[in-house]
Order: structure tokens, then sequence, then C-alpha cells
């Protein structure tokens, strides 16, 4: 994928739309840390994904 070129990286854009919905962009950088990650990191692993046959991240790779 070229840099600057969204459309080339689906997932990648996907996750970003993820991971703004628990830290906006408005939040503070220094509010991020290891903590927060890793609650976001649990809750989108947690959801559902059409491409896994609506089963969660967690289920299908534990």
């Amino acid at each position: 994928a070229d840099p600057y070129s969204s459309w080339q990286k689906g997932q990648i854009e996907y996750t970003n739309k993820l991971i703004r919905q628990y830290y906006p962009k408005t939040e503070q950088k220094n509010e991020c840390n290891t903590k927060n990650i890793k609650e976001i990191q649990r809750k989108i692993n947690r959801r559902p994904r059409k491409n896994l046959g609506f089963e969660t991240p967690i289920n299908i790779f534990d």
C-alpha cells in the first residue's frame, strides 16, 4: 500500500475507526496510558466481526 492511500488499507482504517470510538481525537494524549490501551484492546477483541462469522477475535484466537 502507498503512503496516504487509506483506500488501500481498509482493515487498518476500520481498526482506527474502532479505536476512535473509545479514544476520540479530542482526548488529551497524556490521558492515553497502558491501562487505557489494554482496555480498548480488550473491548475491540470482544466485538463480533462479520468476516469471522460474527465470532469475536478473542474466541477465534484463544
